[in-house]
């Protein structure tokens, strides 16, 4: 059911994989409710992803953009903005990656390299999307802006690793941007911290399937699916949270306000 929340919106997502990405769901729910999108990826996920299947789908031009590279973010606005023909109106933060997780390195015992990589990708990148795009103008006066985070941010889940700093520091550079972008443009910036999600990269941690179930029997409502993510963050996008900003909002079920569960006692 459509609503035409986004109706004469445009808007940029980043990271849409495959179907099983939060991002695809968000990019498919807000062609639904009336926006106009634009598409980018890494080079590397469109050979090996399927997002230019997506963009035909939503009709949405696909540019390939390495979102750790000034320059092709650079171009990546300069092509956005030329196929919109004015600011963008909603900006999706969805990008993450560890190495150390991928090579099952525990957190104490992380490669620096690595590391440094994990914070550029997952969180350092939102900060260089979101000063290339104030410095060059690309954000509508009133718009919106969200990033995916977990509750590893702020809670220990040992298999998580780095990618818990990572998400804490995502969560920071949401809140000061969201200052500045607020004072400036009247631009909110906020952060969805999701339930754990079967994503391509969230089945890569080592017993991402007991922390599912888990999660699952903790949270009243059960697991939030993708899908439903995806209607949230639409809200988010839309006017009617034009009061919102700063704040990571939990989209997990009731997981995060629960002390034990008693199905686990």
């Amino acid at each position: 059911m459509s609503f035409g929340l986004l109706k004469g919106k445009w808007g940029l997502i980043t990271g849409a994989l495959d179907e099983k990405s939060i991002a695809w769901h968000v990019a498919r729910r807000a062609h639904e409710e009336g926006a106009q999108l634009i598409l980018t990826n890494a080079p590397v996920a469109l050979r090996l992803g399927q997002p230019r299947m997506l963009a035909e789908r939503l009709s949405a031009p696909l540019i390939p953009a390495d979102l750790t590279n000034p320059v092709d973010i650079e171009k990546l606005y300069t092509e956005a903005l030329q196929h919109a023909g004015r600011p963008l109106d909603f900006v999706l933060h969805s990008v993450g990656m560890s190495p150390n997780v991928r090579k099952g390195k525990a957190y104490p015992e992380i490669d620096y390299d690595f590391y440094f990589k994990t914070l550029d990708v997952s969180a350092i990148s939102f900060h260089k999307l979101l000063q290339i795009g104030r410095n060059k103008g690309a954000f509508a006066k009133g718009g919106s802006i969200v990033a995916l985070s977990y509750i590893a941010a702020q809670r220990v889940f040992p298999k998580y690793g780095d990618m818990s700093d990572a998400k804490a520091l995502l969560e920071s550079i949401a809140r000061m941007f969201g200052y500045f972008l607020g004072k400036e443009l009247g631009i909110r910036v906020n952060i969805v911290s999701q339930s754990p999600t079967p994503t391509t990269a969230g089945t890569g941690i080592e017993g991402f399937d007991r922390m599912f179930e888990y999660a699952n029997k903790m949270s009243p409502l059960g697991n939030a699916s993708a899908e439903a993510c995806a209607d949230f963050v639409v809200t988010l996008f839309s006017d009617l949270t034009r009061g919102v900003t700063m704040q990571t909002l939990y989209h997990d079920g009731g997981f995060s306000a629960v002390g034990i569960a008693e199905e686990l006692l």
